[in-house]
Formats: structure tokens, sequence, C-alpha cells
């Protein structure tokens, strides 16, 4: 017999009973029913009921055994009776009566408890991941998280693609967020940086004349955490393809990704109709470029009904260049009660409120118009606004006005608060679309030019469009946006050196910083490169997705808190003198 076990906690049957075994793990519950201890023991296959009487060998240690110690035990696999068989546990129709226990591991007094899954504070848990991810919630969602991988990792072999291999270790690359430099101790003065993504060599791989690749790839960015993004390091399913167009990455990625949700969404729905929806079109509709489809809500530009009218706000903000009013409709929603719900929504989001108008029954039992926007407007435009909105008697309309940009992220916002309140969102299906034609540039905050997204992508017209305003400059740049979040993000790259160094040239980098920044990539194309492109898609989040979470630490092994700092482990840390002193660095006072 093994020195540990026979058997995993997790194995046994009725198939089994009468057998001596031997079993190892945690002591997840005890329970003392006057003489008689019941203990979970638990592993990382399942639990198994352990019994003692005051007659086993094994009572007098295992009464005192506090929660998470780590014991083996010896003893006979006895069937349950039938009113005592719990079918939640793989091993619900027998327990072990313990003749012999060992203490492989006493535990101290915990600091958070395992047994039961409650809720707890973050920073405990993560201080105490290793205790955390224990508990039965955190340890399926990782061991999803793993299937998640090899199956994705086996469906891109099938698919025909090739796995390989990019450096973690290389040069610092703009990919719109800040790098994680790593000084070089054999060139004082000089940084590598962690990769944002493995973009230049994924490239470089297509011009070395392999085709198909993908990587269950890391990535580094030094970014602002949020509920769906890892600070600091998350993992992306990488992909490059070689003499492809935007429609060939999509029929590549497409099978591959819905495949996955079938797999591994526990029975929700999977739709298989991916529209493609223009940016701009995504952004007047839903307010956002990555909408939750399941959430049937479409804004609408009313600004003609409110040109001229009698509802002065409106009317006098359209007068102004660039604005407009975007209506939000409310299927359902056609109460004072819920109007004024939602008019303190936006207010908590810093606008002052939202104008709305509602139909209800009138006196004489005709439909009505209520709300101060419906008395400015009077009942034709009201009624116009109804009729184009496809409203009825019940239903509500929001209004928010101004410059698109100043208020679409709010639009938006309030869009799925709307359909959340009203219970529009079927929350059990993935609905998927691939937002496309997005702009290859933005204006900053200080008016320069610069990329809006990933200034690899190739321009839509090549170098003829460069030629023209950027801002009107399309890339042929996608995302594919699932349930409100963005799962991918891919585009079709620039491969020529000349539409390269225009396309840098209008975003501020001249020649010679494009061949001192690039000059692995800008070589590489002059030795003939193919048409190429294709996509990353996060890990993390599609795990999220799948394993029906809210927070992407939820997801993953050893995550930082949303301070970018590793609490288990005590990082980032202050170096020692003789460290600094062999990168030749010196930290400045924070107050320098």
């Amino acid at each position: 017999m093994n020195a540990y076990r026979s058997h995993t906690c997790g194995q046994l049957t009725a198939a089994d009973a009468g057998n001596t075994v031997r079993l190892s793990g945690w002591v997840h519950r005890v329970r003392d029913h006057g003489g008689v201890l019941f203990i979970d023991l638990r592993d990382h296959y399942g639990i198994t009921q352990v019994i003692a009487d005051s007659d086993s060998p094994a009572f007098s240690t295992l009464e005192k055994l506090r929660a998470e110690t780590v014991i083996r035990i010896d003893g006979k696999v006895k069937l349950r009776d039938a009113s005592l068989v719990n079918p939640k546990l793989s091993t619900g129709e027998i327990e072990v009566y313990a003749t012999d226990v060992e203490v492989l591991g006493a535990s101290d007094d915990l600091p958070l408890p395992v047994f039961g899954d409650q809720d707890y504070p973050e920073e405990t848990r993560l201080a105490y991941r290793f205790l955390d991810l224990r508990r039965e919630s955190l340890h399926n969602n990782i061991m999803l998280r793993s299937r998640v991988i090899k199956w994705l990792r086996d469906a891109m072999w099938d698919a025909g693609f090739t796995e390989f291999q990019t450096p973690i270790i290389t040069a610092s690359s703009p990919e719109g967020a800040r790098d994680f430099l790593v000084p070089s101790r054999l060139h004082p003065g000089k940084f590598y940086a962690l990769p944002q993504a493995p973009q230049q060599f994924k490239q470089l791989i297509m011009v070395a004349g392999f085709d198909r690749y993908f990587q269950i790839a890391p990535c580094f960015r030094d970014e602002d955490p949020r509920a769906d993004r890892s600070p600091t390091d998350f993992y992306q399913l990488d992909v490059e393809m070689s003499f492809v167009e935007q429609k060939d990455v999509f029929a590549a990625v497409q099978p591959v990704i819905q495949g996955l949700f079938e797999t591994f969404g526990n029975g929700r729905r999977v739709d298989s109709n991916w529209p493609l929806i223009p940016y701009v079109e995504s952004l007047k509709k839903y307010g956002t470029d990555k909408p939750d489809l399941r959430n049937p809500i479409e804004m609408v530009d009313v600004s003609e009904h409110f040109r001229g009218s009698g509802f002065g706000i409106f009317a006098k903000l359209l007068e102004q260049e660039g604005t407009e009013v975007r209506a939000i409709p409310a299927p359902t929603g056609g109460s004072r009660k819920f109007a004024d719900r939602m008019n303190a929504f936006a207010q908590q989001q810093g606008l002052p409120g939202m104008g709305y108008i509602f139909w209800r029954k009138d006196d004489a039992g005709a439909t009505e118009a209520a709300g101060p926007i419906a008395k400015a407007l009077g009942p034709e435009k009201t009624e116009a606004i109804r009729a184009a909105l496809n409203l009825k008697e019940g239903d509500a309309v929001f209004f928010l006005g101004g410059k698109p940009s100043d208020f679409e992220a709010v639009a938006g916002r309030a869009r799925t608060e709307i359909g959340r309140e009203l219970g529009l969102i079927d929350e059990n299906q993935f609905k998927f679309a691939w937002i496309v034609d997005f702009p290859m540039y933005e204006k900053t905050d200080d008016g320069r030019i610069d990329f809006s997204h990933n200034p690899f992508s190739m321009p839509q017209g090549g170098m003829e469009a460069l030629n023209g305003d950027p801002l009107k400059v399309h890339a042929y740049q996608y995302d594919l946006a699932c349930n409100g979040y963005e799962l991918i993000s891919g585009g079709i790259r620039n491969h020529t050196p000349e539409i390269m160094f225009k396309a840098f040239e209008i975003a501020g980098y001249g020649r010679d910083e494009v061949e001192k920044r690039f000059g692995g990539m800008v070589k590489a194309f002059r030795y003939g490169a193919p048409p190429h492109g294709g996509c990353a898609a996060g890990i993390d989040r599609i795990v999220m997705l799948l394993a029906d979470e809210q927070n992407i630490r939820e997801v993953i092994m050893f995550p930082m808190n949303q301070r970018a700092e590793d609490l288990m482990m005590g990082a980032p840390s202050e170096p020692t003198n003789e460290q600094l002193r062999e990168l030749r660095l010196r930290v400045l006072p924070k107050d320098a």
C-alpha cells in the first residue's frame, strides 16, 4: 500500500464496501454526535466521510483535530444506511470507519474559514490565497480554467494551427499601456521590457514562413485595475495567420470560441449568429464598443424631434455644432417611480439627470404621453417619437443630449441598467458580435493625433487613406464582444514598410524613431512579408464569463489586489542596496 493513500477522497463507491483503505487529506469539517465523530476528509478529488466511535483506536487523536489539519487515516469502508446516502457526493453511498490515524501537517487557527465558501474580506483572502484556493467554488474555477486552456490548445491544433513560444524579455513597444521595465545588469542604463503582447514576434513568425500560429501567451501591462482586468499580468490565446483577410480570421476563430462556450457554458445557449457591427454604429446604438446584445434595447438619434421644439433645454443644445439627443427606449418601464429611479441613476453617474416620457392610459381610456418633456413637446411630437421607437402604453423612453463623446458612456450604462431593472436581459445565453471599422487615430486631450488602438493594423485604403484626414481613417481592427465584455481584439497587419512609416509619422513617430523602436520588424518587412492578421482572446475574461463570476480575480490562481500588490508574497518589495549597486540604479525619495 502507498505510504499515504490507496484511494483518493473522491474515489470510493459502494463497490468498495468491506475493503480496508488508506486516505490522506485535509480535515474539512468535524461533527461530534454524542461520542461518534464524523469527519469530512477532503483532497483535490472530493470528500469522504470518516467516522470513529469510542471503540476506535483513532478516536482520541481525531477528537482533538483542528479544521484544515492534514491527516492520513486507515479504515474499513462501510455502506451508509439508505436514509443517510448523500447524492451530492461521489462518495455519498459509503463512509470509512477509522482504525488508525497519523497527523501529517497540523494547522493553526484559521484566518478565514474554508468550509462553507462564505463571503470574506478580499484582502484577507488574497493574503492567505493558499487557504482561499481550498474553498470549493474557487477550486472549481481554477480547475475550469485548466480545462478551458487544454480544450483551446487541442482545438487550435485540430484547426491546423501550430504552437510556438515567444520571448518574455524583450524591447518596449507601444501597445496602449505602460510597460514593466527590467534593468539590464550586463548593459547598465539600459532596460528590457516584459511584453505587453507577443505582437511583433508573432508577425515575425509569419514573415519567417510559418503559417498558422497560436500560443497561450502571458502578457504584462502596468494598468489600473478593474473588475474585469488584472493590473499586472494576464494570459491570452494569441493567434496569427498568413495570407488572410478579415473574414478569414473570423471564419477560423468562430468555431473555436463557439465550441468552447458550448462545451463549458453549463447549458446556456450560445448564439451562432455573430453580426459585424461598425464601431461608430455600436457607440450610437449601445453607447459602447462592447455591447451586451442580450439586451434588446437600441438607442436612437431623435434630434430632429427636438430641434426648434418647445423643450428649450434640448432645442438650445442642438443649436451647437456636433450635438445630438439620443433616446433610450424602456419597454414596460412606463411609471413615474421607474423614471425617477433612472433619473437618480444618471445623477449618480455625474449627469444632471435624464429626461423622460412615459405612456399611460388617460381618463378616457386613450394612450397619453406623460412627464415634463411630453408637456413641452406637445402631443404631435411625442406621438412621432412613440411611433419611431415602436413604443406603446406602459412603455417609457429616456433622453440624453450634448456631444456624444460627453454622454455616450453614461448612455451605455443607462441602457444596461434599464435592461437589467426591467428584466429584459436573457441571462441564460451568450451573444457575440464582431465590432469592426475602428478608427485608426484619435485626438488626445492635448490636441495631438495618436493611434486609437493597435498601431500595427493596416489602414483601410492603404497609403491613399493616410494622405487625407487621419481622424476619418478606419483600420482593419476588430474586437469580439460577448455579453458586455471584450473577449478578443485583433487586426489585419500593416506589412508594407512605407505605409508603416507614414502611419507612425501621423502619430508623431519619425522614421528614425520607428527604425529604432521596431527595427527588427521593419527590417523583416523589407525581405518579403506576406499579408497577415490575427487576434488575441483574453483567457482570464473568458473563464470569468464561463464561471459566471463578476470579478476576474475569482478565476486567477494568484492574483494581485486592486493596488497591484501581492499580499501573500509581499510584492512589490524594496530592492537591497547590493542589488541596486549591481544594476547601477538609484531610487529617488518619494518626495523628490
